[in-house]
């Protein structure tokens, strides 16, 4: 359902943690504006634990439903579900950033990346395209992947 194990969904939940304590620290506790204590008001009624709201972000990251379908599968409404994206989006990409999980972005840094890689695997995903080939048969020979279809 958000295409990790259990073992990797339980290894991003600490840095997750980290990220979310940092976003409430700075949106909600440290604000100047605040007439009553952080906690105070109505308590939260969806995405309760930590394991809930994490399950939440990856869901809909990976599947990338309608967010009325989103608020009907996590019981809430439409309105409460993008709320929940817009926080909860910040808060995956920090967690994903203090973990060290992005990319590197820098192409300059990549060289150095790679070298600090001990396996070498890596995967090329390519799409077939349409290519208009000479009429010539032993021309066209040449341009011939194999493929029958392209769609397979």
């Amino acid at each position: 359902m958000t295409g990790l194990s259990y073992a990797e969904f339980h290894q991003l939940l600490p840095h997750f943690q980290y990220a979310l304590d940092q976003y409430v620290a700075q949106h909600y506790v440290d604000r100047d504006n605040r007439q009553r204590q952080y906690g105070a008001g109505r308590s939260e009624s969806t995405l309760v634990s930590l394991e809930d709201k994490l399950l939440f972000i990856l869901y809909y990251v990976k599947v990338y439903p309608l967010q009325e379908i989103l608020a009907f599968e996590f019981g809430m409404g439409q309105s409460t579900a993008n709320e929940w994206i817009q926080i909860l989006s910040d808060v995956l990409k920090k967690a994903l950033d203090h973990g060290e999980y992005l990319p590197e972005r820098d192409p300059q840094q990549l060289e150095t990346v790679l070298a600090s890689e001990t396996e070498s695997m890596y995967g090329i995903d390519g799409t077939e395209r349409p290519r208009q080939r000479p009429s010539n048969p032993e021309k066209k020979k040449h341009y011939y992947s194999g493929k029958k279809k392209r769609t397979r």
